[in-house]
């Protein structure tokens, strides 16, 4: 049942020693005081934002295109990621109390489960969709001006079109993930296109170059079976039409994922080789990276330029001021995307840089044992003696049943300590809450956010009590490793 004791441990050690009675309240043994700063729930621990995330931690993540951090790859038709992978590591309120899990409804609504991964689209894609409409539906009326209001209709069943070969182009990403044994959360389909979330990274180079090369494939493919479908048609029918704006679109987005900068494709397939040539993913991560911000800023400068010369196609005279002003606003949104994802991925592999620094064995807080009708005062009194931080409730037979809770501890007031006991304080442990000793980095944050608690007990691979883990040690450790210049 005993745990080695710990610097931390030897400090609080240390503070009961300098108690004084005087110090303590009537009819308190010394050092009650003392312990009841321990372990009074810090109020400046800071939350691992969720979002990475890349590790989204899952996230959310903290989020870049192939999640890391769990690493999640949320990447849109373009390879941009939307969302970093989240890093929460277990749901709990400002008391450190358990609360229930967040409802994620996928941010949408679920259209179908292919090969057992939710496909969610986004409000935003209805806004998307819309503009779609609007706009191929002008452009309808000097084509086929004898459709009248029914070219929104065409128009409308293009943007559904054009949104299910975004569709396939994630898929691809998905197939070959799966196929690789990489979990995908889901495929979101949103304003600027899809999203894959991939909740792990590659283990090697050539994985990760391949995950990244299918989905502009597949976009060729796709606008290579439209051109084949234009040969068998008119040209001037509405059939003819779409086809032809099919190809053209799979073939833009094939040719923008192929950018070689994070976060598009043609990123991911740049890290890799560079990964593959230096042995250090890091390395490639920061190359592709800069990459990416390089591109951004040509797409900030390149993209309004092109439209106004007519080197687009247009001809200089039908530009006019309204367009001038959409093309600079398509190209700082489009530039603000890929500015951020560029930097979100550096923030991702920073974390998956610093991830093994989080250790359960490190950062468990010795604790001992106590039975349940226990006063609290006299279990409080062991612990100062013993130099521990926690308090765990055992059975007849030695064996643990609950975690007493930290912050319960501190809302009851000294002088009632002596008649509660520490069951009334006590969260009864699930197999969740029971953590391996040799947990470290992914795998220690993953079981904690499948298993949200404020406290957990850590075993020894013997079954041995080690001590107890507090959620709130874990994210002030992820939160100063991240404030570590990176290496």
């Amino acid at each position: 049942m005993k745990s080695p004791a710990r610097e931390g441990d030897r400090e609080v050690g240390a503070a009961a020693t300098r108690a004084t009675p005087a110090s303590a309240a009537p009819g308190t043994a010394p050092g009650v005081v003392v312990m009841r700063e321990t372990l009074r729930p810090a109020t400046d621990s800071t939350r691992i934002p969720s979002t990475p995330s890349t590790l989204a931690l899952h996230d959310r993540g903290i989020t870049t295109r192939y999640t890391t951090q769990r690493r999640t790859h949320d990447v849109d038709h373009t390879g941009i990621p939307s969302t970093e992978r989240r890093t929460t590591v277990a749901d709990t309120d400002e008391s450190g109390e358990r609360t229930p899990k967040r409802s994620d409804p996928g941010g949408g609504i679920l259209m179908g489960r292919p090969f057992g991964v939710p496909v969610y689209v986004s409000p935003s894609w209805f806004l998307v969709a819309a503009l779609i409409t609007w706009v191929f539906g002008d452009q309808l009326d000097h084509v086929l001006p004898d459709l009248g209001p029914a070219r929104y209709l065409v128009s409308l069943f293009f943007a559904v079109a054009f949104y299910a070969s975004v569709l396939v182009h994630e898929l691809a990403h998905t197939i070959a993930a799966l196929r690789f044994k990489l979990p995908v959360r889901r495929i979101q389909l949103q304003f600027f296109g899809g999203v894959s979330e991939i909740e792990k990274e590659s283990e090697t180079p050539g994985r990760e170059f391949v995950l990244a090369f299918v989905g502009p494939l597949l976009s060729l493919a796709l606008a290579g079976l439209f051109y084949l479908g234009m040969k068998a048609v008119d040209p001037a029918t509405v059939p003819g039409v779409l086809l032809a704006g099919l190809m053209i679109s799979n073939l833009l987005v094939a040719a923008f994922n192929l950018l070689p900068g994070l976060p598009l494709d043609g990123g991911r397939m740049l890290r890799a080789v560079i990964w593959g040539i230096t042995g250090k993913p890091m390395a490639g991560t920061v190359a592709a990276a800069w990459v990416g911000r390089g591109l951004a800023v040509a797409v900030l400068l390149g993209l309004p330029l092109l439209t106004h010369t007519g080197l687009l196609g247009n001809r200089t005279q039908e530009i006019g001021g309204m367009d001038t002003v959409m093309d600079a606003l398509l190209a700082a949104i489009l530039a603000a995307i890929i500015w951020t994802g560029a930097g979100n991925s550096l923030r991702l592999a920073r974390l998956r840089e610093h991830l093994p620094e989080l250790q359960a064995r490190a950062l468990t807080r010795r604790a001992i044992p106590v039975e349940n009708a226990t006063p609290l005062s006299e279990a409080l009194r062991r612990a100062n003696e013993a130099g521990a931080r926690a308090l765990v409730v055992v059975d007849g037979l030695g064996d643990p049943t609950a975690i007493v809770r930290e912050t319960a501890i501190a809302s009851v007031p000294e002088h009632r300590r002596p008649w509660v006991a520490v069951s009334t304080l006590a969260q009864d442990l699930t197999d969740g809450m029971k953590v391996s000793a040799e947990l470290t980095g992914e795998e220690l944050l993953d079981h904690l956010r499948a298993n949200p608690a404020s406290e957990y007990l850590v075993l020894e691979n013997s079954g041995a009590i080690y001590g107890v883990l507090s959620t709130l040690d874990v994210e002030k450790a992820f939160v100063k490793a991240m404030a570590r210049p990176q290496s």
